[in-house]
């Protein structure tokens, strides 16, 4: 899983910059910063302003951050088939304006 990287991928399509961002959810730039490298775990508190902020529902930046390995190995085939479509259908509806 790689919320890290749906925050900091999610925030630069919408154009928004670290810092004014982490203002805008009421963090510091150096703790957004460890959460889009995926050094630090936000709590759901903090998760949920995100992605509130972002405009993208939590389980959805939660989907958006799977990857094979969050797959049962019996299921990962059907998930690399799917994934792509899904994940920029998602991104369609969420992330790019």
């Amino acid at each position: 899983m790689n919320i890290g990287q749906v925050i900091k991928d999610s925030r630069k399509e919408k154009g928004i910059k670290q810092g004014d961002f982490s203002n805008l959810c009421e963090i510091s730039q150096t703790y957004l910063s460890l959460i889009e490298s995926n050094r630090k775990e936000p709590n759901i508190t903090t998760l949920k302003t995100i992605s509130e902020k972002l405009g993208i529902p939590l389980p959805v930046m939660f989907f958006l951050s799977l990857d094979e390995d969050d797959i049962p190995k019996r299921k990962q085939e059907i998930f690399k088939a799917l994934e792509p479509s899904i994940k920029d259908m998602i991104k369609q509806i969420y992330v790019n304006d």
